[in-house]
């Protein structure tokens, strides 16, 4: 590993622990040349996943816009970083988990949709206005009639 003080390549490893999410291991490592420490992480290499958008198109997933468009959002609520962070790692892990290497946008917007609506209303009719394309007021209006009656049901 590289210094990235002196740029030497000989470096011994001080401590070893697993990260937080258990998803890499959080290595301390001292440079043998100038003795700076400083920290690497490793994580086991999975191959690509692809999004397969409406139109077809296939993209590689990107972690940080499945966040931005989860903080869009939530955007001006009560609702906690490490909560999205929670959402997000959860649907990462499930795509993961899925073995799939094409997955279609939709799948992961009705991830998106099932969290929010656990974690805040608004949030959730935010996303679901964008990621269904309200068109107009009606379907709006059905959308929040569907949300509100699973409401009902679930507190029942």
């Amino acid at each position: 590993m590289k210094c990235p003080n002196c740029s030497c390549l000989d470096s011994k490893v001080i401590d070893s622990r697993l990260s937080e999410d258990g998803r890499s291991i959080r290595r301390r490592r001292e440079c043998t040349e100038c003795a700076r420490r400083f920290t690497t992480y490793e994580s086991m290499e999975s191959p690509p996943i692809y999004i397969v958008k409406k139109s077809g198109v296939r993209e590689e997933f990107n972690t940080l816009k499945l966040k931005n468009g989860i903080l869009k959002a939530c955007e001006k609520r009560p609702v906690s970083i490490p909560a999205i962070d929670d959402l997000v790692n959860k649907i990462e892990r499930a795509l993961c988990n899925s073995l799939d290497q094409e997955i279609s946008s939709q799948f992961i917007g009705d991830m998106v949709m099932s969290g929010l609506k656990n974690i805040d209303d608004v949030a959730y009719v935010r996303f679901s206005a964008v990621y269904k394309e309200f068109r107009d007021v009606e379907t709006w209006f059905a959308e929040m009639e569907d949300f509100l009656q699973g409401k009902k049901e679930n507190n029942v």
